[in-house]
């Protein structure tokens, strides 16, 4: 779409170039970043800005900063310790292609990038009203990354794998609350902070933002049943990464807990919940909805 080419072309103008020195890590960071991908947090930013009435200008900066740390935690989530996968948006992963220690620094470049465009981007001088706004940003989606969110997700789910063996660390029962818990981290918090991060970009009022906030965890918990039930019926070359991972592996998945029919349920119910906050916030929701549409219907 001709947004996702914008948010190509900003990605392209504000991250460092390939050949710039050393040329080696940012040749690694690019690889993964442009290696495809849908660009659907990046979308939800600027859908959230647009139906606060923010500026897409101001917006793309922090589009481009959540798309760094998504790629970033896509590069974690392959290494060799955690789901040791080989393959991610239909390319050799990037410990694959560039060896584990250049991954594990390229991806913790990501990770910094992102965060640098958040505090330099828009400039305040010419935005003097964004300065405590983007203070709100980082402050949401740094929540969204930590213990809190995303890495907390990831250690419930290698715990769930197996693969953190420490006798502080024993799962629990996979339970549909813990299954729930552990996606709304590792999946639906930054969804979530893509959604509020937007709006507060746009200087949206609190019932605005509680509403996106409802909004992103619906569609994040949608987003990864959706994800559960492709690994089950969809091929790699499909999904662009290996598919049928989490079920050689004994991962829980909404699948496995409650069948395929009742799992693709739940994922429309989740949608229908998304749009029906926005409704009660009274929010121009096309674009949202758009998105939380594709969430569901996507095939890959």
């Amino acid at each position: 779409t001709a947004q996702t080419r914008a948010v190509e072309r900003a990605l392209d103008r504000l991250l460092p170039k390939a050949g710039a020195k050393p040329a080696t890590i940012h040749r690694a960071m690019r690889y993964s970043l442009f290696a495809g991908g849908k660009r659907m947090r990046p979308a939800l930013v600027l859908a959230a800005a647009e139906a606060c009435g923010g500026s897409l200008e101001a917006a793309m900066p922090l589009a481009c900063a959540v798309e760094c740390i998504h790629t970033y935690s896509l590069v974690h989530d392959d290494l060799p310790s955690m789901d040791n996968d080989a393959l991610r948006r239909g390319k050799p992963t990037l410990h694959v292609a560039y060896g584990e220690a250049l991954a594990i620094l390229a991806s913790d470049g990501l990770l910094a990038e992102g965060f640098s465009l958040l505090a330099q981007y828009p400039d305040e001088q010419q935005h003097p009203d964004l300065a405590v706004r983007k203070l709100q940003v980082l402050r949401e989606v740094g929540r969204a990354v930590g213990g809190a969110g995303m890495l907390g997700g990831q250690v419930i789910d290698l715990q769930f794998a197996r693969r953190i063996t420490h006798p502080d660390h024993v799962p629990g029962a996979a339970t549909p609350g813990a299954l729930r818990d552990m996606h709304m981290r590792k999946t639906g918090a930054l969804i979530r902070a893509a959604a509020v991060s937007g709006g507060l970009m746009a200087g949206a009022a609190p019932p605005e933002v509680a509403a996106l906030a409802q909004f992103g965890e619906e569609i994040g918990l949608a987003f990864q049943i959706v994800d559960d039930i492709l690994d089950e019926i969809g091929t790699s070359g499909e999904l662009g990464k290996t598919a049928g991972k989490d079920r050689a592996e004994g991962k829980p998945t909404y699948p496995a807990l409650f069948g395929l029919e009742a799992s693709k349920t739940m994922a429309r119910a989740h949608v229908d919940a998304a749009g029906q906050a926005l409704a009660a916030a009274h929010l121009p929701g096309e674009h949202l909805l758009g998105i939380a549409r594709w969430v569901v219907d996507r095939r890959y």
